[in-house]
C-alpha cells in the first residue's frame, strides 16, 4: 500500500472513530445501488476512468471510480450516539476518494452553528497532516451550509467539502500526489446529490436546556469536523476542497 493510501486509510478510520472518543461500535458493511456513468472530460494523457453512480440509504447519490462497500458503525458521545457511514475507493492512477456521513443527535446540532463543525474539522485535518491550508471558502449544497478546503502537506494534498444537512454531516475527500494532481476531483465533488433531505435544524435559544445539553462538537463523537469531515474529534472532518471548487454548488 502506498504512503498516500495508508494516510488516506488512517484519515477515513479516524473520521469514523474519532480521536477524542475511546468508545466506538463495530462497523458493519452495507449495500448501495450502483449505476455506471460515462466519464467525461478526462485528459487524454491519463488512463480512462469509469465513474459509477452510488446511491445510498443515507440520503445521497455520488459518482465514484469504483464500487466501495459501505462501512457503518456508531460512536457513543456525551449527547447520545453518532451513526457513521463511509465509502472509500482509489482509482487506477492512485487518487483516493471518500465520502462519509455522521448522524448526530439533533440537540448536539442545535447547540452549535455549522461553522463550529467545519472549523474543528479543518483544525483536526491540518494537525493530523501537519499541513497548511492553501485555500478555503464557504459553499452551499441545495441550500445547506458547507465548507471547502485544500490542505497541502509532505504526505500529499487533500481537497475536501463538508455539508451540514439537518443532523447529518457529509464529508467528501480526495487525497492525491500534487505532482500528479486529481483532474477528476471536480467530477466527484459536483456529483453529490441529496435525496429527500431533512429541514435545517434551528439553533436552540441561548441558556435553554437543549443548548446546555448539546456539549461541544469536538467533545462529541470525536468532534464533528475534526475528521476530514467525518466523525468529530478526528482530523480531516473539515477538509474541503480548494477554494477553486468553492462557491455555491447548487
Amino acid at each position: 500500500m502506498s504512503s498516500l493510501s495508508r494516510l488516506f486509510a488512517a484519515i477515513v478510520t479516524l473520521s469514523l472513530i474519532g480521536l477524542a472518543c475511546a468508545t466506538s461500535g463495530s462497523a458493519t458493511s452495507g449495500s448501495s445501488s450502483v449505476e455506471e456513468v460515462p466519464n467525461e472530460n478526462t485528459p487524454t494523457e491519463r488512463p480512462q476512468i469509469q465513474f459509477q453512480k452510488i446511491t445510498a440509504p443515507e440520503g445521497f447519490s455520488v459518482l465514484l471510480p469504483g464500487q466501495p462497500e459501505a462501512q457503518r458503525g456508531k460512536v457513543a458521545i456525551p449527547g447520545g450516539e453518532v451513526q457513521t457511514a463511509s465509502w472509500a475507493v482509489n482509482d487506477i492512477t492512485g487518487v483516493l476518494y471518500s465520502i462519509s456521513t455522521l448522524d448526530y443527535p439533533e440537540k448536539v446540532v442545535s447547540a452549535h452553528p455549522a461553522a463550529a463543525f467545519f472549523n474543528e474539522g479543518k483544525a483536526g485535518l491540518v494537525g493530523k497532516l501537519n499541513g497548511t491550508v492553501k485555500s478555503e471558502e464557504d459553499i452551499t449544497l441545495q441550500g445547506y451550509p458547507g465548507k471547502s478546503l485544500t490542505i497541502s502537506s509532505d504526505s500529499g494534498e487533500v481537497r475536501a467539502q463538508n455539508f451540514l444537512v439537518g443532523p447529518r454531516l457529509y464529508t467528501l475527500l480526495v487525497l492525491y500526489n500534487p505532482s500528479i494532481g486529481a483532474p477528476q476531483a471536480d467530477q466527484f465533488f459536483s456529483s453529490l446529490e441529496l435525496i429527500n433531505p431533512p429541514p435545517s435544524i434551528s439553533p436552540a435559544p441561548k441558556g435553554s436546556a437543549a443548548a446546555a445539553d448539546g456539549g461541544t462538537p469536538a467533545g462529541d463523537a470525536g468532534t464533528p469536523a475534526g475528521d476530514a469531515g467525518t466523525t468529530p474529534g478526528t482530523p480531516a472532518t473539515d477538509a474541503g476542497t480548494p477554494a477553486g471548487d468553492a462557491g455555491t454548488r447548487r
